[in-house]
């Protein structure tokens, strides 16, 4: 079988980040020419859904664009190798606690490809785990532990000291500020991809790295290299932009009388928010060192002042996790439950904190849970809503 096809881009699955993706690669979707295409989570119901229903909905200021998912849909990873259909890059968007899935579909895709004599060609796609989170390096080494696994099992060669090297080295982290926002549920959900935002590439190989923000890039998506190839560190240094932005911006978003005020970045971002902005980021860097996301040579100041400048480019943008709650306002669904977006980064710093016996940060993050909680509260009693509390 041939390898994958050069110069083609797969995501997975069609949730809002993907689409988001989707529309920036495919030049607002002004070049829809096969070169980017969703690939089906295996058993994803989502997917098999818009399926059923033959469209995607995705809405910008022109219109509601009605795109045919016949042309846009390529099966799963595994049929997709049968069908000699693999992208040369594959961008992962689900909820981190589904990427384990993706990943143990990969491993399942190696063993097909050893079956069927081609694994020493490597006929697999560059993986770019794109979700919002710090996990890398856990699934990191849960992939690898699968891979062992299949070896021992006899699914798999042994890979070292020539294949594995390789094959671990395709797999990166794309940590991303590209925000969408996705409206409904079944059918008629619609999707409105966010302002094009930026994705630094970090983790894997040199090579691997290379090639796919060049060929993310040549294709109208905003990527960039990180400047650092540590995977984990960029992930801490994004846990800071977002929980500035989304969380952050949520507290200073409800007033304490419930009132909410839609706010954008340049808003957030002010003088006199500083020194609770900066607390907040010395607090998720005094955990990065304790885990060795940074050298104990890294200075603060520097590493703050940098991340300032991350967000200038995006002033305007309104953060994802401000979008999510005026939309569940809209709709009357607001529910009393720390967001994903901020889920995902506060529950590994409470368990890295935990680890590495900072109390105090341990307490802090647990303490800005429950503020964000107080101010949905709040948020709830005045606009009338009686949600069920988190549980």
């Amino acid at each position: 079988m041939p390898p994958p096809i050069k110069g083609s881009v797969g995501i997975t699955p069609t949730g809002a980040l993907g689409v988001s993706l989707f529309y920036h690669l495919s030049q607002q979707l002004q070049k829809i020419d096969g070169r980017v295409f969703f690939l089906e989570r295996q058993g994803s119901p989502s997917c098999a859904t818009l399926r059923q229903k033959g469209e995607l909905l995705i809405a910008d200021a022109r219109t509601v664009h009605h795109l045919p998912t016949q042309s846009l849909f390529k099966p799963n990873l595994l049929a997709s190798f049968e069908a000699t259909s693999l992208p040369e890059v594959l961008l992962v968007c689900p909820n981190p606690d589904q990427l384990l899935g993706v990943i143990s579909e990969y491993v399942a895709l190696m063993e097909a490809a050893y079956e069927a004599g081609e694994l020493e060609t490597l006929p697999l796609p560059v993986v770019v785990l794109c979700s919002n989170g710090i996990y890398f390096q856990r699934i990191r080494q849960i992939y690898i532990e699968k891979i062992e696994e299949a070896t021992l099992l006899g699914r798999l060669p042994d890979l070292w000291p020539d294949l594995m090297p390789r094959i671990v080295g395709r797999l990166l982290r794309g940590v991303t500020i590209q925000t969408a926002v996705r409206e409904g549920s079944g059918p008629g959900t619609i999707y409105r991809p966010g302002p094009r935002g930026i994705t630094r590439i970090a983790g894997g190989d040199a090579i691997s790295r290379e090639r796919a923000c060049a060929l993310l890039a040549g294709l109208g998506g905003w990527f960039e290299l990180a400047a650092h190839s540590s995977a984990t560190r960029l992930e801490f240094d994004k846990a800071m932009v977002n929980l500035a932005s989304n969380l952050l911006g949520q507290l200073y978003a409800i007033d304490d009388s419930g009132n909410f005020t839609l706010l954008r970045i340049n808003q957030i971002i002010v003088p006199e928010h500083e020194p609770e902005i900066r607390n907040l980021c010395l607090h998720v860097f005094a955990v990065g060192r304790a885990v060795r996301a940074y050298e104990a040579t890294d200075e603060f100041d520097a590493l703050f002042e940098r991340l300032k400048l991350t967000l200038q480019p995006h002033a305007s943008h309104t953060p994802s996790s401000l979008q999510w709650i005026a939309l569940r306002l809209r709709t009357g669904s607001l529910d009393l439950s720390v967001p994903p977006t901020e889920a995902w980064l506060l529950d590994p710093l409470i368990r890295y904190a935990r680890s590495a016996q900072l109390d105090e940060a341990v307490q802090y993050f647990e303490d800005l849970k429950e503020r964000l909680l107080e101010k949905l509260r709040r948020l709830a009693g005045t606009a009338g809503l009686h949600p069920a509390a988190a549980s």
